[in-house]
């Protein structure tokens, strides 16, 4: 379905749109609030065919989610479908793609989209989906499964079983505890905190990683990009058996490794040996870009 509103009546029309606002080329906001009960953890699925989905803990014992419609009028809105259900600790919500979109004189085309805004319990399992858009995750622990096909993700203040993933886009990660799996297809990848299983991909775009005193690997590690640099900040006392390799370019290292021949090399393309006690397998891999191993 098409709808086609030349601009002097788009303009006419817009401010007595009932429950919208108007705000320059963007046409009309319009927010609702879905609120949900839960007794215990919540499971909590969010999926938007487009636009940014924020995640955050409060002091409550309900999931609240807010959705803010954006569109170039009042009737783009209304072809935007929620679909929400609950079932006990269980949430899901949805906005579905409409089945036409707005042609405006002046403007061109344009879809309307829908922000999520979460507010629940600290503890939470979330499950969350953007076909295009940018994810944000702030004080949450649990099991977190956040993708999107297009737009950074950023992450501060987490914990449990991380899942993040990007077609396209930067990952910022603060403060996070547990386990990690980080993949983006082109961008930057920056993770600070106290992991055990750690697992970073990036297909263009280079990775910081910065871990924590008392760090300690409970499984193998891997940092992989296909083009860009790896700087790895690691405690005094960390213990791994390191293994890194670049394709083109460097590796700088200013930590006390045991390579068992050739320690006093300091720049190569490969450098394998013990750190600390050993166990555990680092595995740092860059196809085209400098490695750099440093104290935290």
């Amino acid at each position: 379905m098409k709808s086609v509103l030349p601009a002097a009546a788009l303009a006419a029309i817009l401010p007595f749109a009932a429950g919208c606002v108007v705000v320059d080329s963007q046409g009309h906001i319009e927010r609702e609030e879905k609120r949900f009960r839960v007794s215990g953890t919540p499971e909590v699925r969010l999926t938007t065919f487009d636009g940014a989905i924020e995640i955050r803990s409060g002091d409550t014992t309900a999931v609240l989610v807010e959705i803010e419609k954006r569109g170039p009028t009042k009737e783009a809105l209304e072809q935007l479908t929620v679909d929400t259900k609950q079932d006990g600790n269980r949430i899901e919500v949805s906005v579905k793609r409409p089945a036409g979109e707005i042609v405006v004189f002046g403007i061109g085309r344009m879809s309307p989209t829908a922000k999520l805004i979460v507010t629940m319990p600290r503890d939470a399992n979330v499950y969350a989906r953007s076909g295009d858009g940018s994810i944000r995750v702030d004080r949450v622990r649990g099991r977190l499964e956040l993708r999107t096909g297009d737009g950074s993700i950023r992450a501060s203040d987490i914990g449990g079983q991380i899942v993040l993933a990007t077609g396209d886009g930067s990952v910022t990660i603060d403060n996070a505890e547990g386990d990690l799996d980080v993949d983006t297809g082109d961008g930057s990848v920056s993770v600070a905190g106290k992991l055990d299983v750690v697992k970073v991909h990036t297909g263009d775009g280079s990775i910081t990683f910065r871990a924590e005193p008392g760090t300690a690997m409970k499984a193998d590690w891997s940092m992989t990009t296909g083009d860009g640099g790896v700087a790895l900040y690691l405690p005094s006392d960390f213990a791994a058996e390191l293994d890194a390799h670049t394709g083109d370019g460097a590796i700088r290292n200013e930590l006390q490794i045991e390579t068992g021949g050739g320690g006093s090399e300091r720049v190569r393309r490969t450098l394998k040996g013990r750190l600390g006690a050993g166990g555990r397998t680092l595995r740092i891999r860059t196809g085209d870009g400098s490695v750099r191993l440093k104290s935290s």
